[in-house]
């Protein structure tokens, strides 16, 4: 906050621009009275003047001054009450409006002149409000009267925006609770939204000008009205009852009635302050206003509450909160016992700090024992605020059930987390296995440089079978259980299709509880390729020969071996020695067995030639060992 202070010369109006003033520059609180109050002149006529009259009493020969009256206006804008003010010294209960009315009430105190002057409220570079002042003097008395105006009444200052936020919070509190207040001052009433929700119509200009809800209050029960009018006084300030409204649809209600007012040292009231709440037994079933479908949708919302007044004896909670806590709204006590069933610590210290009004707000996610029960858990999230309105304090909360949301969340989370290992793996299955039909290829350059063709057909069996195992593991996204027998018959296609012209039958037996990780089918798939190529390259050496046939068969011999055996009806092998000592293809045979911690060996047959492989289904691998395996071969 800063002052500029000119002077005006054509009008002789001195002017005072403050810049950001907030409540908190205005008063003291707590400023001493030095002098007991009494009647000021014309008080009476002063309440129905529309500028605010302030009235000082010059001390020690005009240096000081003690305050005898407050204008309205200005009362509202420092948030005081006439009682808090008067009596007081004006360096004392205002140091910011001392200092700076201080020489233009001195200079009317010795000249005896009236004085003029103009004050300009600015809120940032935009002028708020402005008040012309005359200041003259009258039997002693110093009379500052000021008339105050707004000038730029769209603009809203930040004090103005919390207020009205304040402000639809106690409607939407009113609205939920079915009540409604007054205020009346100066002869005039302020209705709030929640009034006219109770008597179902919209406001209207004249309501400013007589009690609404006074008039619609049916004959039987205007008896009462009359004993309120008659009741109210300084020793008898609060009235309670009871009446009966017909409102223009014709609807009988039922309000709870509260009235308070305010008296003068005179016995003259000053304010007065009406509360009704509808507690007609179908108060809940007129709903016609937008905000009341809002309202009904927190009523019948299961996993969403509406806290009104939480921590208050006042409270009201919609539907959704007994829900949430399956506990009946007519078992249910409202006490910080319900405390105790928060598992977070830090939530419930929180909820007691606000509780004892050591924070304003509390916004948190938190775990809630249903009735004290581990085992029965919800995931909650709460939002309770505290907020004053006028002079009194209120709360509003909500509380919403989001365990489903949030285990699907979780659910999301894990199945971002697999899916993301998902791919880090196939990346790493593709850069293995082509690593592996490189070392294939390097090897069968060197050994078969003259016969190209054996080598394209090899590497085609290959890339087919993984290209096969590639696409069903990853369909599935399944590298621990994969069935073998689905495997072994694709391949079995494959391979046919890949050597159609050799009229090659190809048949398989496989056990269908087999079932082996991609650690155990990947190599595994390979040998029976190598072993399936030789067969096909060696047994069958006439094109003519009957009856082709090259077998599979895989079964369990215990819970964790299998055995595995490939036999062909061809010419046989001639010398066993001959095949382990100058064949490639048997070392990378021997190579991929290692990698599944398997035995191989060669059968004697009386037709063809077979294998036998022992291997066990499962088995402890590290990633480090495979990858040696696998650059071994």
């Amino acid at each position: 906050m800063h002052i500029e202070k000119h002077y005006r010369e054509l009008e002789d109006v001195e002017e005072l621009h403050i810049y950001n003033i907030n409540k908190i520059n205005l008063v003291e609180q707590g400023a001493p009275q030095v002098k007991k109050p009494e009647k000021v002149r014309f008080s009476n006529i002063m309440k129905h003047v529309p500028s605010d009259i302030n009235v000082f009493l010059p001390v020690d020969d005009g240096e000081d001054y003690i305050v005898e009256r407050i204008g309205w206006n200005l009362l509202e804008r420092t948030n005081m009450k006439l009682e808090d003010v008067e009596g007081r010294l004006l360096s004392q209960l205002s140091p910011f409006y001392y200092e700076h009315f201080k020489d233009a009430f001195k200079e009317v105190y010795e000249t005896k002149k009236t004085k003029n002057m103009r004050v300009y409220y600015h809120i940032s570079d935009k002028v708020h409000s402005l008040a012309n002042i005359n200041i003259l003097i009258d039997e002693e008395e110093i009379y500052a009267i000021s008339d105050f105006k707004n000038t730029v009444e769209e603009y809203k200052s930040l004090e103005e925006q919390q207020l009205e936020e304040e402000e639809n919070k106690a409607n939407l509190i009113e609205y939920f609770s079915q009540t409604g207040s007054y205020y009346k001052t100066r002869g005039e009433f302020t209705w709030t939204p929640g009034i006219y929700n109770i008597i179902n119509r919209t406001s209207e200009p004249q309501d400013r000008y007589y009690n609404i809800i006074f008039d619609l209050v049916i004959p039987e029960d205007r008896p009462l009205v009359e004993e309120l009018l008659q009741t109210m006084s300084p020793e008898t300030d609060t009235y309670e009852n009871i009446i009966r409204i017909k409102t223009p649809g014709g609807k009988i209600k039922f309000l709870d009635t509260y009235l308070y007012s305010k008296f003068d040292e005179n016995g003259e009231e000053i304010s007065h302050y009406g509360l009704f709440k509808d507690v007609s037994v179908d108060s809940h079933k007129h709903m016609t206003r937008p905000i009341d479908f809002m309202l009904n949708g927190f009523k019948h919302n299961s996993k969403l509450s509406l806290l009104i007044e939480p921590l208050s004896k006042r409270y009201e909670f919609s539907e959704g909160f007994y829900a949430m806590i399956e506990v009946s709204k007519q078992d249910y006590i409202h006490s910080t016992e319900i405390l105790e069933n928060i598992v977070e610590e830090s939530a419930r210290e929180n909820l007691l700090k606000l509780i004892r009004g050591e924070i304003t707000e509390v916004n948190q996610i938190f775990t809630y024992n249903v009735n004290g029960k581990e085992e029965h858990q919800k995931i909650c999230e709460l939002f309770i605020e505290r907020f004053n309105y006028g002079n009194k304090q209120h709360s509003i909360g909500f509380l919403t059930d989001i365990t489903i949301p949030r285990q699907k969340q979780q659910e999301l989370a894990k199945s971002n987390a697999d899916k993301n290992i998902l791919i880090k793996e196939v990346h790493h299955r593709v850069k293995n296995n082509l690593q592996v039909l490189n070392s294939f290829l390097n090897l069968e350059r060197r050994a078969y440089k003259d016969n190209p063709k054996l080598i394209l057909d090899n590497m085609q069996a290959r890339l087919a079978s993984l290209a096969l195992l590639h696409e069903k593991t990853y369909n599935t996204e399944d590298f621990v259980n994969i069935n073998l027998n689905d495997y072994m018959q694709d391949q079995d296609e494959t391979l046919k299709t890949l050597f159609v012209a050799k009229h090659i039958d190809f048949t398989t037996d496989i056990d269908p509880r087999i079932h082996l990780s991609i650690e155990v089918i990947t190599p595994l798939l390979l040998i029976v390729d190598e072993l399936t190529m030789n067969a096909i390259k060696h047994a069958f050496p006439d094109e003519n020969m009957p009856n082709k046939t090259i077998s599979k068969e895989i079964r369990l011999i215990d819970d964790n071996i299998c055995e595995f055996i490939l036999q062909d009806n061809g010419v046989g092998l001639g010398s066993p020695e001959t095949l382990i000592n100058h064949n490639l293809g048997w070392e990378i045979v021997n190579n991929l067995t290692r990698q599944i911690n398997g035995k191989i060996e060669i059968l004697d047959c009386d037709v063809g030639t077979g294998f036998r492989l022992i291997f066990p289904t499962s088995f402890e691998y590290s990633l480090e060992e495979y990858q040696e395996n696998e650059e071994e071969v």
